[in-house]
């Protein structure tokens, strides 16, 4: 649990961060946990999530929370902002033997405040389909563990569908379920329907309807989670193998695929316009991937350990001083209703922004910025802006420039913080136009004028969080040719189109790999931290890290598109870096007035969002407030 105030000392909790648009503040009285509040002990038990779903219910307060907790799982109504968490009285509570939730998610078509589904997960394989509030336990997928016997690791309603919903397990194995069908007394027997580069999609013959419609193999290992794009169409997938492959889903086509710096990927998330993707895993980063170029275009460095979960902010993602809203394609209704911040944004009328407005060649906004956010198994929360210095980069500002080496070869301070000493000499500004195919990754984002001389960096970067970077090789942006598509049935479905949503997802549970044993940690911590990594030893860790996969051509995606060095791509900076809890954090979700956190511990954090704190706030103690008023 938190502890009051928000002292300097590294170990101590933090209850309240400043942003650019405020304090986000914890509130202690809206804390979900076990109803005797007891920290529960987290060695070797599953990770803690939290899902949450909107019954729409007449008198306002229709949202509804689901957590796991070792061998139990809670329905409450969540209360948020408005109102103290009564632990005393939850609709529902189911304890289990035998196995253990891992994961679970509500289908936001069905729900109403008489009935919502919800998908269970189960460490032993199964599935559990249960309606909390009718208290009614509907159906058991893979009740025999016929069809997989590991951890189901993901679950997750289609989008759009009332009956669709897919599974992944730790074999790296999915599964597409129907709810209608059962699935069976034999062992379920497969052909192959399509394959390519390190996956393959199997149907399931049989001469009646049955589970499971469609098996994916992807990749080696674990797959730890996957995510709809939010118009359903596109699949993102975090592998142990350390690749993220996206996928057509109803073609089941590969359109790309990303590898980590080093280690297995544990989590993704997909932007709310479907742009970018974020992943993060055991590499301590959080690695930004645009869905159209196919390509990293920036990594960020806060954590000390493994990242667990990472969201985007759909409510804090704005677009200022360019286009309307209405020129991202996909979800035009996510941005109606977002605040735009002003703050900081010199580079809005300056030169360097009408370079990068002229040669930008499809009339994207010249200044947007994407909040994410993004937890770890160090007791952190990172929150980072993604600004359009790095979505758009624009021409270089010199001819000739030193090398700049975005890793020092010292270990980064202790706060998290990275600072470089660069020296940029410029001689002429390039008149020749960029081509659409060149990498543009040449920006200096703290230099305002072609002439300036960046000594250090400041600790706060309020206007672009990136640290400065040297070129990239030419053509470094070069869409992925991995596409590993097969060249049979292109663009045929292979399930029922009608199925595939076109409607915007909302963020609910993240799933993460499982905790590793303690001393795996302390290795990882002597051996993969990013603190001791510098230029000259990122090729040898990152080739010791690949040879444990005993995948030989691996070893080969350094310094390629899919794993560019870690010079060749900007490198953000957290805008916040707090220390929120005593275990490892497994949740991280944003909500409209407040964003949700959860540890290992099994305490369900809320964080007002500026001016949110509502009811709570004669609650909460003066003294968390820095300077009095919260703005």
């Amino acid at each position: 649990m938190a502890a009051e105030g928000g002292g300097k000392e590294m170990n101590e909790i933090k209850t309240q961060f400043t942003t650019r648009e405020g304090v986000y503040k914890l509130l202690t009285h809206s804390e979900y946990s076990r109803p005797n509040r007891v920290p529960f002990n987290s060695q070797g038990s599953n990770p803690v999530k939290v899902s949450f779903v909107n019954v729409n219910d007449q008198s306002g307060n229709g949202d509804r929370i689901c957590f796991n907790v070792g061998r139990e799982l809670y329905f409450y109504i969540y209360k948020g902002v408005r109102k103290a968490a009564d632990l005393s009285k939850p609709i529902d509570k189911r304890i289990y033997k035998g196995t253990q939730p891992t994961c679970h998610d509500f289908n936001p078509l069905t729900a109403t405040a008489e009935s919502v589904s919800l998908l269970v997960g189960f460490s032993a394989g199964q599935v559990q389909l249960i309606d909390p509030i009718k208290k009614e336990t509907s159906k058991l997928f893979n009740e025999e563990r016929l069809i997989d016997k590991s951890r189901v690791t993901c679950v997750r309603w289609v989008p759009g569908s009332e009956n669709l919903f897919l599974v992944a397990h730790s074999t790296g194995n999915m599964y597409l379920y129907n709810v209608e069908h059962t699935c069976g007394t034999t062992p379920p027997h497969y052909q192959l329907l399509k394959q390519g580069e390190n996956y393959a999609v199997h149907t399931c013959k049989s001469k009646s309807a049955r589970n499971p419609l469609l098996r994916w193999t992807v990749g080696e290992g674990a797959l730890n989670e996957f995510a709809f794009s939010p118009d359903g169409k596109f699949l993102a997938c975090a592998s142990q193998d350390g690749f993220l492959r996206v996928f057509g889903f109803d073609a089941a086509e590969l359109h790309g695929t990303m590898k980590s710096y080093f280690g297995g990927l544990l989590c993704v998330c997909w932007s709310p316009d479907g742009r970018y993707i974020v992943a993060g895993g055991e590499d301590d980063l959080v690695t930004v991937w645009s869905f159209s170029d196919c390509r990293v275009i920036a990594r960020g460095h806060g954590h000390k350990s493994w990242v667990s979960v990472v969201a985007f902010d759909h409510c804090t993602t704005s677009v200022e001083d360019g286009d309307p809203p209405a020129e991202f394609s996909g979800s035009d209704e996510d941005f109606h209703e977002q605040t735009h911040f002003g703050g900081g944004r010199d580079r809005a009328n300056s030169a360097h922004s009408q370079l990068s407005k002229r040669n930008s060649t499809d009339g994207r906004p010249v200044s947007v910025t994407y909040r994410f956010g993004s937890v770890g198994q160090d007791t952190q929360m990172c929150l980072w802006d993604l600004t359009e210095d790095i979505l758009f980069p624009h021409l270089p500002l010199s001819r000739t420039r030193t090398h700049t080496n975005v890793m020092s070869a010292t270990s980064p301070p202790a706060t998290g913080q990275i600072t470089t000493t660069t020296t940029t000499t410029t001689t002429a500004v390039t008149t020749n136009s960029n081509p659409s195919g060149t990498n543009g990754n040449n920006s200096m984002s703290n230099s305002n004028t072609s002439g300036n001389t960046v000594s250090s960096l400041p600790n706060t970067l309020p206007r672009s969080n990136s640290l400065p970077h040297s070129s990239n090789p030419a053509g470094g942006s070069t869409p992925n040719s991995h596409t590993g598509s097969s060249s049979s049935s292109k663009g045929s479905s292979i399930i029922d189109s009608s199925f595939i949503a076109t409607g915007v997802s909302k963020f609910a549970t993240l799933s993460l790999h499982d905790s590793r044993k303690e001393r795996h940690e302390k290795d990882h911590k002597r051996n993969h931290s990013m603190g001791h990594i510098s230029s000259k030893s990122s090729d040898k860790l990152n080739q010791m890290s690949l040879s444990r996969t005993a995948k030989p051509d691996t070893v080969k995606t350094l310094g390629t598109t899919l794993c560019p060095r870690m010079e060749d791509v900007p490198l953000l900076e957290p805008l916040v870096c707090k220390k929120i809890a005593h275990e490892r954090l497994t949740v991280l979700i944003f909500l409209e007035d407040c964003l949700v956190t959860a540890c290992q511990e099994g305490f369900v954090c809320t964080w007002a969002r500026p001016g949110k704190v509502g009811l709570l706030s004669s609650q909460n103690n003066p003294a968390n407030s820095p300077s009095g008023t919260v703005v």
